[in-house]
């Protein structure tokens, strides 16, 4: 590999060792943005080796079993090359040689409401109509950092939910200390066996409760975010979907280039620093912790079959 910052982890860490409990389930992420992660990666190594996303896909993912990424568009206005990156994906010989063999897909929508008008919504129907496509998404309300007005967002989710279900496309939500107007308008607004995907949960696990209860295709997005101190709210509702169900309705996620899950450097002793993005081969970490908090008959594999078989719940793949 080329040459690397001298701060922090070499670029070839990011060829993680295989985790030692993984050793047959594939990997299904089902949230990624690989243009901001392959850009992650080029800002912190200038000279490394790979050239292009699927460079970078096919030299740090392989040999990692992992089977489908869900990329997500939700920029405003919408980036060009994501019809690039998708038509790649459409035949079996660009598959192969430009994918390493794994299944991509994607889910668009815009995240920023206040850049969201009707020519940004034009991009958007066009992509809803590519073979790859699998969902609307990321949309929904983030009362936290609060980047466009409160009353726009809540419009502008509102407006987005309607395209999604008059198109029957499942629904990626963002929600961050907004689970009041949320539960609201998810409620007034999705059908109720409508397939959706609340992306990365960090929030109350009282409201992602509610939530399950009242739409039976709902699942709960788990990044790396569980495995952070900082955050019990994660945990719990893992805890309790598990207690109630064999099957919970949880999927695995990077959110990536973000969310590295903490728990990955005791799998990499006398490495120094800590890993300047996140990507799709982290994910066994993920599922780690997750089984600690199912304890007796959950494992590595159990998990990552789970998210698998509820990914194809959710979205198809």
């Amino acid at each position: 590999m080329g040459k690397n910052n001298k701060k922090g982890p070499s670029e070839e860490s990011l060829l993680l060792p295989a985790h030692p409990a993984h050793t047959s389930a594939p990997i299904v992420d089902t949230h990624t943005h690989l243009v901001s992660t392959f850009a992650a990666y080029k800002h912190k190594y200038k000279e490394g080796k790979y050239e292009n996303v699927y460079d970078f896909v096919r030299g740090i993912y392989r040999g990692k079993r992992i089977s489908t990424l869900v990329d997500v568009w939700c920029e405003a206005p919408v980036q060009p090359v994501w019809r690039e990156i998708a038509d790649s994906a459409l035949v079996e010989e660009d598959k192969k040689e430009k994918w390493g063999g794994l299944e991509y897909w994607f889910v668009m929508a815009s995240h920023e409401a206040r850049l969201y008008n009707d020519d940004v919504e034009k991009d958007i129907l066009e992509a809803m109509t590519h073979p790859r496509n699998v969902g609307w998404g990321e949309i929904g309300l983030d009362f936290h950092y609060d980047n466009s007005p409160r009353d726009i967002q809540r419009d502008i989710f509102t407006r987005q939910l309607r395209h999604a279900v008059r198109l029957g496309k499942p629904i990626t939500v963002h929600t961050r200390e907004a689970d009041e107007d949320t539960e609201q308008i998810l409620k007034a607004e999705v059908p109720k066996n409508h397939r959706i995907h609340i992306h990365c949960f960090t929030d109350s696990p009282d409201f992602a409760q509610r939530l399950l209860d009242h739409f039976p295709n709902l699942y709960i997005g788990i990044t790396g975010v569980i495995t952070f101190s900082s955050n019990e709210n994660t945990t719990e509702i893992v805890r309790r979907m598990i207690t109630n169900s064999p099957t919970p309705r949880i999927i695995l996620e990077t959110d990536a280039p973000y969310m590295v899950p903490a728990n990955i450097y005791s799998s990499l002793p006398g490495m120094k620093g800590r890993f300047p993005l996140c990507h799709t081969a982290m994910i066994p970490w993920t599922a780690e912790f997750v089984a600690s908090i199912g304890g007796e008959g959950w494992d590595v594999e159990r998990v990552l079959e789970l998210g698998k078989t509820n990914a194809h719940s959710v979205y198809g793949v």
